[in-house]
């Protein structure tokens, strides 16, 4: 679970460090608050939008398991380990 959240606040910081790139790339300070106050919401919005966006496609194209999960038991004695069927 806690990957998941990582990974999803990752995509979430997309949008800003390309601004901060071109920041950089244009020869402004990133570092400078005025650089960043006009676009923040913009900025908010597109790491919405990616994280909002990859929620939808893993959730329309990720694989599907047709049977569920079976918890590990014991057979004859012997302990068998979970999995999907």
């Amino acid at each position: 679970m806690l990957r998941r959240v990582l990974e999803e606040f990752g995509l979430f910081l997309i949008p800003f460090a390309l601004f901060l790139v071109y920041l950089l790339l244009t020869g402004r300070n990133p570092l400078r608050r005025m650089h960043w106050d006009p676009h923040v919401l913009r900025l908010v919005l597109a790491g919405l939008a990616v994280v909002i966006g990859t929620l939808v496609y893993e959730g329309l194209f990720s694989e599907r398991r047709p049977g569920g999960y079976v918890p590990a038991h014991m057979e004859n004695g012997r302990l068998v380990p979970g999995g999907f069927r």
